[in-house]
């Protein structure tokens, strides 16, 4: 397919720029044969009792930092680590770097460039790790708000809060995996009230959710890696409500892209820790995932074509256009939809 195939038409005021108060009074739209309008309170509603819901409970990090080598600025958006304690890095202005070079974030904290790639991708060493590195992230760093989130004045008090999820836990997340932005604690209440199951996972949302595709033929197109993680006790519950009959949705494309990476070819879920760049498109053949949870994607991005493949290419154009036309929010801060399996 191509990169044309995934192109649509929104209105600029349709962009989420702070998320529905409640979180969980956001809109929600079902989408299976006909389109059905909720709010993500009814969520339990729309639920049989013995399902479960995969959540990923990373926690987002500020991963933007601001550095000087000499008198040249250079933006900083974090990635991930590799195995040899350094981070993989996105930098602005990335020209002026070059390996060897330090730059200065503050007093005591800073990088050494190890080498810089095409595409504005590049390698540092900090001069500090473990729970200093953490300490000086979170003094100096701010977080990575998507472009379409303007914050012309700075972040807002509330985006600290409001960019995380109730689930969050584990460090390590570029971006928020913004789905599960909707829970609340009364939501989770009504879910497990019905006898509905929940379970954790944990994928990073790497950097790379913010770079546009670049190819018209998607088959050309690499996905950036992301770490991930799958404990026992999370799989073998997955496995236990699949046995029992139980359906199996991911609040999110990060908690699916991490379980369809991890599951066999006959769904079974196995305890996972590593990268995964899986990249789906139409065609896909999904192993586990029965419906998903999650919010209205840009276009032309990698998320509107996962979810192009799971519920349908025509099904996906049609329910976009019918959000649009009934002034649902999008993206990030956005509606919701709860999408059943073309």
């Amino acid at each position: 397919m191509q990169l044309s195939d995934f192109s649509y038409d929104l209105p600029p005021d349709r962009i989420a720029t702070a998320p529905a108060r409640p979180r969980d009074s956001a809109r929600l739209l079902h989408v299976s044969d006909i389109f059905t309008d909720y709010i993500v309170q009814d969520l339990p509603t729309l639920l049989r009792p013995g399902d479960m819901l995969v959540v990923n409970d990373t926690r987002v990090i500020p991963a933007q930092l601001t550095a000087f080598r000499g008198a040249a600025r250079i933006s900083i958006t974090l990635d991930k680590p590799d195995a040899a304690g350094n981070w993989q890095v996105l930098l602005r202005n990335a020209r002026r770097a070059k390996p060897g070079d330090t730059l200065a974030i503050a007093e005591n904290f800073y990088a050494t460039v190890i080498a810089v790639q095409e595409g504005g991708t590049a390698t540092l060493r900090f001069n500090l790790d473990g729970e200093a590195f953490l300490t000086a992230l979170h003094e100096t760093g701010a977080l990575a708000l998507p472009p379409y989130i303007p914050r012309p004045s700075g972040l807002t008090a509330a985006d600290a809060s409001d960019y995380q999820t109730m689930f969050a836990a584990n460090d390590g997340a570029v971006a928020a995996p913004t789905a599960g932005l909707h829970f609340t604690p009364s939501l989770l209440a009504a879910l497990t009230a019905q006898s509905i199951g929940i379970t954790k996972i944990t994928l990073h949302v790497g950097a790379g959710t913010f770079l546009p595709v670049r190819v018209e033929n998607l088959a050309e197109h690499r996905m950036h890696a992301e770490r991930g993680i799958i404990t026992a006790d999370a799989a073998a519950a997955i496995n236990a409500a699949r046995a029992a009959g139980g359906r199996i949705i991911p609040i999110g494309t990060t908690a699916l892209r991490l379980i369809e990476s991890a599951a066999a070819a006959d769904g079974h879920l196995t305890q996972y820790a590593g990268d995964t760049d899986i990249f789906i498109l139409p065609g896909y053949r999904f192993k586990i995932a029965d419906l998903l949870f999650t919010n209205f994607h840009l276009p032309h991005s990698t998320l509107l074509m996962l979810v192009s493949a799971f519920a349908g290419v025509e099904r996906i154009r049609e329910a976009y256009a019918y959000a649009i036309a009934e002034k649902y929010r999008f993206y990030s801060y956005g509606d919701a939809c709860l999408l059943e399996r073309a």
